[in-house]
């Protein structure tokens, strides 16, 4: 009866932080961020558009929570040859195989700026709208392309039971340079145990990475 009662107790934590608390504070955190950064905004726009030109933002369709398509904003970091499409085609039989390294098409040429942006994750501060629109969370598992995620498997689709974020514990725990599998496995690992504690833990972390640019690409 009292695994019962502390079971009961669990799922209900955990619904009030994912329905309430978890929305409430991504609203405030990024509503509060996009007026503190707007300075910040403008003059890393203003930087890419005079060394690299139009147009400032890229955006792509990522898979988000239950499977469900949104478009995603950043700003642009490769050569404005090929934007709104990936391009990336997979013929996988089954799933998404966990030794899977995601690498971009060689056509797409990161610029010498956007190497900057991406190693200090400045191309990321366009998704705060992402996140004040309802699309993310600034916690989660990255939002993936929709070409791979068609592959899923049943275990890999489970890492869209929650919104993408901004960071994850993925990102923490290797950020580009982990395979597809462990990737997954970390993202597992914070669909169930996700809290406001671990939360506060990546977000730490990220700030660390952020500063140092580590595992980027």
């Amino acid at each position: 009866m009292e695994d019962l009662k502390d079971f009961e107790q669990q799922q209900t934590t955990y619904y009030l932080y994912h329905h309430i608390g978890k929305r409430t504070a991504d609203i405030i955190a990024s509503f509060s961020l996009l007026l503190l950064c707007f300075p910040l905004f403008l003059i890393f726009a203003a930087v890419l558009f005079c060394f690299s030109g139009r147009p400032i933002l890229f955006k792509q369709l990522r898979t988000g929570r239950n499977n469900k398509p949104f478009t995603i904003w950043k700003f642009r970091t490769m050569q404005p040859t090929i934007l709104e499409s990936s391009n990336h085609q997979y013929e996988w039989e089954s799933e998404v195989p966990e030794d899977f390294y995601f690498d971009k098409p060689g056509h797409l040429r990161i610029t010498q700026l956007g190497k900057i942006y991406r190693k200090y994750s400045i191309d990321e501060i366009p998704q705060l709208w992402n996140v004040l629109k309802g699309d993310m969370s600034i916690v989660g598992p990255r939002p993936e392309i929709i070409e791979i995620t068609k592959h899923y498997s049943w275990d890999q689709k489970k890492r869209l039971l929650v919104k993408p974020g901004i960071t994850g514990y993925a990102q923490v725990n290797g950020r580009s340079t982990i395979t597809h599998g462990e990737k997954v496995t970390h993202d597992l690992y914070y669909v169930k145990n996700c809290s406001f504690s671990l939360d506060l833990k990546i977000l730490f972390r990220t700030l660390v990475i952020v500063v140092t640019g580590k595992g980027a690409h």
